[in-house]
């Protein structure tokens, strides 16, 4: 099969002929529809980001396909099959499991960086791990549910815990921050959106933010923030991954407000611990989604509440895929998908 083979940091992924992956006891083999492009491949591809797994291997973890062929004692599914991949699986036995949060998984293996991923005609998955994928939601552009819309849905809904009525206010729109503003808006929130880009505000808009402000063009955010939501804003989230932009989440929040890191970054970031004792602030993670919310996920998009085939604004063979990087590193469109 043809895959795009990842050999180290600062290399191109290399396209290439390599062996169809063989499904065992309890797995699937899974002919990839597509998978989308994340910036988490460019942690590894660009920033020296180490995977779990020691390269060549195949990167990509945003993946929906059709069942190829299962393996032997699987009885949930059958070949021809659409199917729903999660970006991380879960152990099921860890402490963290036990008690509900899979997603902090303390054995969890992530597609594209602890195993092969799904920049590749063909994948192999746990069948017990992937969810069926309705008709009615286009199999292609539904890809992006894996990781650029549960992530924001965990966030929002779980981390978060933004209720309706709530003032958010949602740093960076990009694939991830696009979501937080959807989700946000669908479970109620007033939504303020931030970023340095008009197009992305744009789309913010489109997507339910009441209000956007470009950063570039708002000399004091954090004030611009206060004014809009009448005091502070209820729950911030930052998605750009950047210490400076989470400090400037943090300062737009009300008192006893919550601040939600979504971005990746390796840096530490410095905040008042004055204010987050005396003011009673509360600064929480939030990674990835627990695999009990993606059938909820998956109903809100069969619904039309949240929108997903919109938010592709570009597709590629799999053999540009260098083409779909450089379009995330220059942060351009909202997001790109390959397809084998």
């Amino acid at each position: 099969m043809k895959a795009a083979v990842f050999y180290g940091s600062g290399q191109q992924l290399k396209f290439e002929d390599v062996p169809v992956p063989e499904p065992k006891p309890g797995e699937i083999l899974i002919k990839v529809a597509a998978c989308g492009v994340c910036h988490t491949d460019l942690h590894y591809i660009d920033h020296g980001v180490p995977t779990f797994k020691k390269p060549p291997m195949i990167l990509g973890h945003e993946a929906s396909g059709i069942v190829s062929k299962v393996g032997e004692g699987v009885s949930n599914l059958g070949e021809g099959d659409r199917v729903l991949v999660p970006a991380v699986l879960s152990c099921g036995v860890c402490t963290n499991c036990r008690i509900g949060r899979e997603n902090i998984c303390e054995n969890g293996v992530m597609f594209g960086n602890n195993v092969d991923g799904a920049y590749a005609e063909y994948m192999v998955a746990p069948a017990k791990d992937v969810f069926l994928f309705p008709e009615t939601i286009p199999l292609e552009e539904g890809s992006i549910i894996a990781d650029a819309v549960t992530t924001p849905f965990h966030a929002v809904v779980n981390r978060g815990e933004v209720k309706a009525g709530d003032r958010v206010a949602v740093f960076g729109c990009g694939g991830v921050g696009l979501n937080l503003v959807q989700v946000a808006n669908a479970v109620g929130a007033t939504v303020v959106a931030v970023d340095i880009r008009d197009e992305k505000l744009e789309w913010a808009a489109r997507l339910g933010a009441a209000v956007t402000i470009n950063a570039e063009k708002e000399e004091k955010v954090e004030k611009a923030i206060r004014k809009a939501t009448g005091g502070g804003a209820d729950v911030a989230f930052e998605a750009v991954g950047v210490p400076q932009v989470m400090k400037k989440a943090f300062g737009c929040l009300r008192t006893g407000g919550r601040f939600i890191v979504v971005g990746y970054s390796d840096q530490n970031i410095e905040l008042n611990a004055g204010r987050i004792m005396f003011r009673e602030m509360e600064v929480r993670g939030s990674l990835g989604c627990r695999p009990v919310d993606y059938p909820r996920v998956i109903r809100l998009a069969e619904e039309g509440k949240i929108k997903i085939k919109e938010l592709v604004t570009n597709r590629f063979p799999l053999e540009d895929i260098e083409k779909a990087l450089d379009l995330l590193r220059k942060g351009e469109g909202i997001r790109s998908i390959v397809i084998p």
